[in-house]
């Protein structure tokens, strides 16, 4: 295990130092830090995107979710395309909205959209409050990747801490840019493990993917039918939980925000047309998940299936190279969640709240206090409270999916208003939160976040028609 071990730190490292050399000629103002000075071109935004959507959960929870529910995870393969469909109309017209007001995150479209600091505000609170659970999603399950890939060898918490002082780093000192080159590593990395071992496991153990599945519909057909190995995620509540998360795709503040580092619209309109080949390796993840269940059954933590499967059937090296494919994957998602969380606070809270004639050069030395102390946050529930990592994502998505209408209905609705969309989101958070604190999640079947998400647009159109006056936001046209 000692070359597992080495394996997994020389990369970690490597990956840290071209982090960190990424930004060694930049001037680091809060364009370049949050936005890349808005130069990204195909490839890096194709890569930058990639590395904040495909994260530890690719790894852990997707395989996790086929191991231990089977036919329920099916809605991780469905909701990324129709994301991307939806990436294609509305990025555009959020990157030329960003570009000639010199917008860098997403409280500032809002405040611009809306013509109100208290938006921003709101919508900077509710984005910090989802982005530290995503954020402790990703440092857990690198915890989990690097202790198992060195069978023990680095503790979970030893991995947690050396990530996060590398991944502080590496954002201090170069932003977007540094996370986007590290993207590079990551994707190249992550995606040459995944097709060995998707493809791998299956025909080591059952000679393809076809027999494998063959045999799990032999032994456990129940596995593949919804509810699957579950007893309250059926047939609506995947339905809602695939529409709820499409529409949450690109709601969260850090992918929102990475929308403006394109050079162009014409970038995100190709970037949505070819983001969806990154579903196949979701597909290969499921494999590997079905062949676990049937090789190693009875796992207490199904997260850990794909790790313990490459563990029993390949060499040592190649173990750790996973680990450090995964701990990567974990790094490059930290960074850029990091980086905007702590902006929403000193920018879009700070600033637009208390201190709007704060400089720029303070918001951005504010900015980057924000990242030790959000990292300090994340760590802190990583290490005290770990958790499930599906359940932590889909509680992201439940917030952040909360900005959809007010950014649909602001771009392409003429009548809709600020006091509409703050009833609609303060309805929408009120009542997922309610849901989830009760233990009715899923509510009849349907996914809590869905309900609030329906009842969020119902109130925004309804407030935004009793308070419409004849003005209307500043749309694209």
């Amino acid at each position: 295990m000692s070359v597992a071990l080495v394996v997994i730190l020389a990369v970690i490292l490597m990956s840290a130092c071209v982090g960190i050399y990424a930004g060694r000629n930049l001037k680091m103002n809060l364009e370049n830090w949050t936005v890349g000075g808005r130069r990204f071109g195909i490839i890096l935004i194709w890569l930058l995107m990639a590395g904040e959507i495909y994260t530890t959960f690719t790894f852990l929870g997707a395989s996790g979710w086929a191991y231990s529910k089977g036919a329920t995870a099916f809605y991780i393969l469905a909701y990324g395309a129709l994301a991307y469909t939806l990436s294609f109309f509305i990025l555009p017209v959020i990157w030329r909205i960003g570009k000639r007001y010199g917008l860098h995150t997403q409280p500032d479209f809002f405040i611009k959209i809306y013509d109100s600091r208290g938006l921003g505000v709101l919508v900077a609170l509710i984005g910090v409050f989802s982005i530290i659970p995503y954020l402790q999603l990703q440092l857990a399950g690198l915890g989990f990747i690097v202790e198992v890939s060195s069978d023990g060898a680095i503790s979970s918490n030893v991995a947690i801490l050396i990530a996060f002082v590398l991944t502080c780093a590496f954002v201090y000192t170069s932003g977007i840019k540094g996370a986007a080159w590290v993207a590079i590593i990551k994707d190249v990395l992550m995606v040459a493990a995944v097709v060995i071992v998707g493809f791998g496991v299956p025909t080591i153990y059952y000679g393809g993917i076809g027999k494998m599945m063959d045999e799990l519909i032999t032994k456990m057909p129940e596995h593949l039918v919804f509810p699957g190995a579950t007893t309250n995620m059926d047939v609506l509540w995947v339905m809602s939980t695939i529409l709820v998360t499409a529409m949450g795709f690109y709601m969260w503040p850090h992918v929102f925000g990475s929308a403006f580092s394109a050079k162009s619209d014409t970038v995100l309109k190709r970037n949505a047309i070819i983001m969806p080949f990154y579903q196949i390796p979701i597909l290969l993840i499921f494999f590997v998940g079905f062949t676990a269940l049937l090789v190693i059954p009875g796992l207490a933590n199904g997260d850990l299936a794909f790790l313990e499967l490459v563990k029993k059937t390949y060499p040592p090296w190649f173990l750790g190279f996973v680990g450090a494919a995964g701990a990567v994957t974990a790094m490059v998602p930290a960074a850029i969640l990091v980086l905007f969380g702590a902006t929403l606070v000193a920018k879009n809270i700070y600033q637009s709240g208390f201190r709007p004639q704060a400089s720029d050069e303070s918001v951005m030395r504010l900015s980057r206090i924000m990242v030790i102390v959000i990292m300090t946050v994340s760590l802190i529930f990583a290490l005290k409270f770990p958790n499930e990592l599906v359940p932590l994502l889909i509680l992201g998505y439940d917030g952040v999916s909360q900005f959809f209408p007010g950014v649909v209905f602001g771009l392409f609705w003429k009548k809709v208003t600020k006091t509409g969309v703050i009833a609609g989101i303060l309805t929408g958070v009120a009542v997922v939160a309610a849901l989830i604190l009760s233990g009715n999640d899923p509510f009849l079947g349907i996914n809590a976040g869905f309900v609030g998400l329906v009842l969020n647009a119902a109130v925004t159109v309804a407030v935004s028609l009793a308070t419409h006056k004849g003005t209307s936001p500043d749309m694209e046209s």
